[in-house]
C-alpha cells in the first residue's frame, strides 16, 4: 500500500429502499436499491462510494467481498 492509497471496510446492503452511504464506527455502510446480481450491485457500491467521497469510479477497487456484503475497499 503506498501513502495515497486508503482502506475501507464496506458493508453493503441490496434491495435497499433508496441509495445511500452512512459512516459508522468506522465502516462505510452503503445501501444500494440494485439486487446482487452479475455483479450489479458491485458496480452500484463503486458508484455510490465515488459520488460520497468524491474522487473517480476508477480509482476504486473492491480487494475482497466481491461475492458478499462485507468488502474492503482500496482508494488509490
Amino acid at each position: 500500500m503506498t501513502d495515497s492509497q486508503k482502506i475501507f471496510n464496506v458493508r453493503v446492503t441490496p434491495h435497499a429502499k433508496q441509495n445511500k452511504v452512512i459512516e459508522t464506527d468506522g465502516v462505510l455502510r452503503v445501501y444500494t436499491t440494485v439486487a446482487p446480481e452479475n455483479g450489479r450491485a458491485n458496480s452500484a457500491v463503486i458508484e455510490l462510494l465515488s459520488e460520497y467521497l468524491d474522487v473517480p469510479k476508477s480509482k476504486i477497487k473492491i480487494l475482497r467481498g466481491l461475492t458478499g456484503r462485507d468488502k474492503i475497499v482500496t482508494i488509490s
